[in-house]
């Protein structure tokens, strides 16, 4: 048996871990997993005569688990000084109630509104009429 340990910077959920496994797992030769959301990190225990390195690699980059987690950054200026530019959120404080709201505009797409790694484009939908 041969053990492979990498870091996973996307890994941030435990809904992540559950994932991972998942992916994982399903690699013939695979006996032993230590995913951790806390560490961001990954320990494999494999056959060596049965997979390698490169194949949990792919299966993971593929799931988008290797690369820069991106996040949209809110700018610094007030929504309505932003001439060009559509703010991620802004705030908007309304002097009379003494009340702060938020607001965001979101297209669906069949995508989460954040960016989650193993969790793609939504190709059905299954309704429980139980």
């Amino acid at each position: 048996m041969k053990t492979f340990q990498t870091d996973l910077p996307t890994l941030y959920g435990d809904h992540h871990v559950v994932e991972v496994r998942r992916i994982i797992s399903e690699l013939p030769g695979v006996s032993d997993l230590y995913v951790s959301s806390a560490f961001q990190y990954l320990q494999v225990e494999y056959d060596e005569t049965k997979t390698n390195t490169e194949a949990i690699l792919t299966k993971l980059e593929d799931a988008g688990y290797l690369g820069e987690l991106l996040i949209p950054q809110e700018s610094n200026m007030p929504a309505t000084e932003l001439i060009d530019e559509k703010p991620f959120r802004h705030t908007a404080a309304f002097e009379q109630t003494r009340q702060v709201s938020f607001h965001r505009e979101t297209n669906f797409s069949g995508r989460p509104l954040w960016p989650c790694p193993g969790m793609g484009t939504l190709s059905k939908v299954e309704e429980n009429n139980g």
